[in-house]
């Protein structure tokens, strides 16, 4: 599973999920994302993550990419402009996802597991972290429960990795043990789906939330597993609300489109969003294309940032 396109010229991307509206959080993401593969004098793609089919909301994918171009976010391959390695939508693509797993069952690391989660949980109840208890090995040699759905899990018998994040510096792994390639309800996983669009899409560098790094370490067993050149890793501190946690609709802050339709200008959003990544003075206000010059991943603000209701764009 080769990239049919060569990984010389930088080629980034953002792969929002459409259960809901653009948030502040998730818009800062973005820009960061488009800024830095416009300073690379790269391509920036979008892709929709929709497969947890229950938790999709109609109409928010194209919503997303409405509030995106109000940003001034520009991509060159997306789903509503096309590109070479389309379609940018998971749903569209479960043959591929299908296809890895073929392949990494070819090569005996798949494994059928009818344990649920509940049961992981009970076997390891001091030993979880933030991606759920390691797997005990229960059904390694064979479903505990053959005649019960069963998950397919992916086999890691060696050390996970760790890696070199562009800002994060050395992460070590936080997940561990087997993990889900497809659920026993047939949900493909995010490990999963991320690694095969990442390759067949020739991403160079993954700019992300830093609240994934910890399982970066699964998808690069997944990379080498498939016989591909892994990505390199950025990780951007997150926008935190008053209470800690990730800033969201229940800490206070409104949608995007909630700054669209009161009047709010696009320019006053972007340096409110550069300025808390430390790129911009505070009280900017600049276009998206602006910051292309000033952008510079050593600028970017290390640590999470909390921001009180006071602070937000009014």
């Amino acid at each position: 599973m080769n990239s049919t396109q060569a990984r010389a010229r930088y080629r980034g991307r953002f792969a929002p999920s459409p259960t809901g509206q653009l948030h502040l959080g998730l818009a800062r993401t973005a820009l960061l994302g488009y800024l830095r593969a416009r300073a690379e004098h790269g391509e920036f793609v979008i892709r929709v993550e929709d497969l947890d089919g229950p938790r999709v909301i109609p109409g928010s994918a194209e919503a997303i990419l409405a509030d995106l171009k109000w940003l001034g976010i520009a991509w060159d391959e997306g789903p509503d402009v096309g590109g070479a390695f389309g379609p940018y939508t998971q749903s569209q693509r479960l043959a591929r996802y299908e296809a890895a797993l073929e392949r990494l069952g070819a090569q005996g690391l798949t494994f059928r597991c009818s344990c649920s989660r509940k049961e992981i949980v009970a076997s390891a109840p001091h030993g979880a972290s933030e991606f759920g208890p390691p797997y005990p090995g229960t059904c390694r040699e064979g479903p505990a429960r053959p005649d019960a759905p069963c998950a397919l899990r992916f086999r890691v018998d060696d050390p996970l990795p760790s890696f070199v994040d562009g800002i994060l510096g050395r992460v070590e792994p936080e997940a561990r043990g087997d993990f889900v390639l497809r659920r026993a309800d047939g949900l493909i996983s995010y490990q999963l789906a991320v690694v095969v669009d990442d390759i067949e899409m020739g991403i160079t560098e993954v700019l992300r939330g830093a609240d994934l790094a910890g399982c970066t370490a699964w998808q690069l067993a997944l990379y080498a597993a498939l016989g591909a050149k892994a990505p390199a890793f950025v990780h951007v501190p997150l926008l935190l609300g008053p209470d800690g946690k990730r800033l969201a609709k229940r800490s206070g802050a409104e949608p995007i489109a909630s700054y669209r339709a009161r009047g709010t200008r696009p320019e006053a959003l972007v340096g409110w969003l550069a300025a808390s990544a430390g790129l911009v003075p505070p009280g900017s206000e600049v276009s998206a294309r602006e910051l292309i010059s000033r952008f510079d991943l050593a600028r970017i603000t290390r640590g999470d940032t909390r921001v009180t209701l006071a602070e937000l764009p009014a």
